[in-house]
């Protein structure tokens, strides 16, 4: 039997429990950096020397899970100047994001797997949950082990592995390397129990998701492993998106793409076409380069992508398009925790991992806790990362 006396209790009272699901008024009871109890009233002398915390007037909600972060940084497309730096962990937790997962962008030059792996390890001793994806833009795969495979099944922290298409900045893999690398993921996955994923950066390209069913008609990898992103950067990839959800895939809608499909807009777009919530995702692409090109594929601008995209897309769900606040958190919660087999993710459940949000009525960030440990009080970083 555990020792009790040794545990580090707090009880949230109070709060507008959505869980997502809307449960009303309930107290939640945390220790060891999980959820022990969730119920409409716990006595605060349940336990000696509990840490009480009135939320009465308050929401809630899981913490934010964000499957699609620079986490070492991204860009360079316009030379060493524009390498985007390593991203800090308040910046994380000040967006609401507990669960992240990292990856490579366009430059596997001068960024490596390698690196990856460190900083997301870093990011878990600094108390948040990290988990990262082997690849880059390129196939075959930069990767640690020399397999995709082996990298998927050994590493303790990688889930799966990204690559980009249809994209004037990916290597223009062919068919059978594409199906070959999904398979090595999915694979990996059975042997690591982990979800094998592979990830698509989608660009503007009229191929649009053609590679991906390429994969499906070469492979036997299930649909259900690989997902587009950023497919609400163009009405062209958008539509073809939603077919490919009604089929029965998952798609990530990226929170920092403005338009021409603005993410609310594409959430909004998806459940009016039929497509269930649980295949709709969100993420923010943040801290990666934000290029801008012309038509004939020459940068023209760069930028940094942020993370309150995430929180200003939850806010136009409710607001501009009636989501109840349960919908408008599945793209962020659920729906994410469900593609990537994330089980103890997403829900305010008792054995789940005590990654909460606290939001003011309007929907204001107040506190985070990561693994029951507050992060963030009134809006900012309580916790900081090593050289903040």
């Amino acid at each position: 039997m555990s020792d009790l006396s040794a545990a580090d209790f707090t009880l949230l009272q109070g709060a507008h429990l959505f869980a997502p699901e809307d449960r009303g008024i309930c107290d939640v009871l945390l220790a060891n950096g999980k959820i022990i109890a969730v119920d409409t009233a716990i006595p605060t002398d349940i336990i000696p020397d509990c840490t009480v915390i009135d939320l009465r007037g308050r929401i809630l909600c899981p913490g934010f899970i964000d499957q699609h972060v620079h986490l070492i940084g991204g860009g360079g497309e316009a030379g060493p100047t524009t390498r985007t730096p390593e991203v800090t962990l308040s910046r994380l937790t000040e967006a609401g994001i507990t669960t992240v997962v990292g990856l490579l962008g366009t430059d596997s030059v001068t960024r490596h797997p390698e690196s990856l792996l460190a900083k997301t390890r870093a990011l878990n001793e600094e108390g948040i949950t990290a988990w990262m994806l082997t690849g880059a833009y390129h196939v075959p795969s930069p990767t640690i082990t020399g397999s995709v495979e082996k990298d998927v099944a050994l590493i303790d922290r990688v889930i799966g592995v990204k690559c980009a298409v249809s994209d004037h900045r990916s290597a223009a893999p062919g068919d059978y390397q594409l199906a070959s690398m999904a398979a090595q993921s999915r694979v990996g996955g059975l042997l690591g129990g982990k979800p094998g994923v592979s990830v698509f950066h989608m660009g503007s390209s009229k191929k649009g998701l053609q590679p991906l069913y390429d994969i499906l008609e070469n492979s036997d990898v299930p649909m259900g492993k690989l997902l587009p992103t950023h497919v609400n950067r163009s009405e062209y990839l958008f539509d073809q998106a939603l077919a490919f959800a009604l089929k029965g895939g998952t798609i990530d809608i990226t929170s920092g793409i403005p338009g021409p499909v603005t993410p609310a807009e594409g959430i909004a777009r998806a459940v009016k076409a039929g497509v269930p919530l649980a295949q709709v995702t969100l993420s923010s692409d943040g801290n990666g380069s934000q290029p801008l090109f012309d038509a004939a594929g020459n940068l023209t601008g760069i930028g940094v992508a942020g993370f309150d995209s995430l929180l200003q897309t939850l806010h136009a769900l409710v607001n501009d398009y009636g989501f109840t606040l349960t919908d408008a958190l599945r793209p962020l919660t659920t729906s994410v925790a469900t593609f990537l087999n994330l089980s103890g993710k997403g829900e305010i459940l008792p054995g789940r991992d005590a990654d909460l949000l606290v939001m003011t009525p309007e929907l204001r960030i107040e506190q985070v806790y990561a693994h029951g440990k507050r992060m963030v009080v009134d809006g900012k970083a309580c916790v900081k990362g090593t050289f903040e």
